[in-house]
């Protein structure tokens, strides 16, 4: 099962205090590039994985799309994407990405924002993405960039007969990743940039776009404390269709 770290209360308080969480899209540094990828939404069914407080969903909408599903592991997010969603074209439900299920040919557009990289069986739910994906369909998805979670470690770790060891942080080493990011114990799933492309070719997905975001000259003019994302991609931006 997904890790509803969501849920808890301190994680929830701290979450709900972050830019992106409260001024929506336009506090995402990432959504004007993912927004560029975006085709035009009038008259598609759409689904968002992980969806939050509705931010995208209620976007959706506003550009016309005819049926806007938001799903998401966590009651809390859930609960306060409903209270602020009057759109009845938005239908929000609980659901576990790692077991999800979702009509075949359904949806013109699976989107995402940073999630997947807390599943641990990715090829199964891209699996179940394509067949969910209408002919055409695009899946657009946004992660943590492998780079960043798992960065650089200058030293060897040692086991306990004195003998090094890979770091658990080494970017070749994929697998579980804890951070103690908001709450402790956070845990997400470390894949390299090649693993995750490989996964979406072999799903079936055609992939269109791959973007390494990072912040523009005008994005550093009005964000100066962006400059640390021009060192190491902070997100992984990918746009597919089948």
């Amino acid at each position: 099962m997904t890790q509803n770290i969501y849920d808890d209360q301190a994680f929830f308080e701290g979450y709900s205090r972050l830019q992106r969480s409260v001024d929506g899209l336009a506090g995402a540094a990432e959504w004007p590039a993912i927004r560029a990828l975006m085709p035009e939404m009038k008259g598609l069914d759409v689904v968002d994985l992980g969806c939050g407080f509705g931010w995208f969903c209620r976007w959706a909408a506003e550009q016309g799309a005819a049926s806007i599903l938001g799903l998401d592991v966590s009651e809390k997010m859930l609960e306060r994407a409903r209270a602020e969603t009057a759109d009845g074209r938005v239908r929000y439900d609980l659901a576990d990405l790692e077991k999800l299920q979702l009509p075949e040919a359904a949806f013109d557009l699976v989107y995402s924002s940073l999630a997947f990289h807390y599943i641990e069986g990715f090829a199964g739910l891209l699996a179940t993405i394509r067949q969910a994906l209408k002919p055409g369909g695009r899946l657009i998805f946004s992660i943590e960039h492998p780079i960043y979670m798992a960065p650089r470690q200058p030293e060897w770790q040692v086991d306990a007969g004195g003998h090094k060891i890979w770091p658990l942080s080494a970017y070749q080493i994929e697998g579980p990743r804890v951070t103690n990011w908001l709450a402790e114990g956070v845990v997400k799933q470390h894949r390299t940039m090649g693993t995750t492309l490989n996964l979406l070719i072999k799903s079936g997905l055609t992939i269109a776009h791959v973007e390494e975001w990072s912040p523009s000259d005008e994005d550093l003019a009005a964000h100066p404390d962006w400059a640390i994302e021009r060192e190491r991609p902070m997100f992984l931006l990918i746009s597919t269709r089948t």
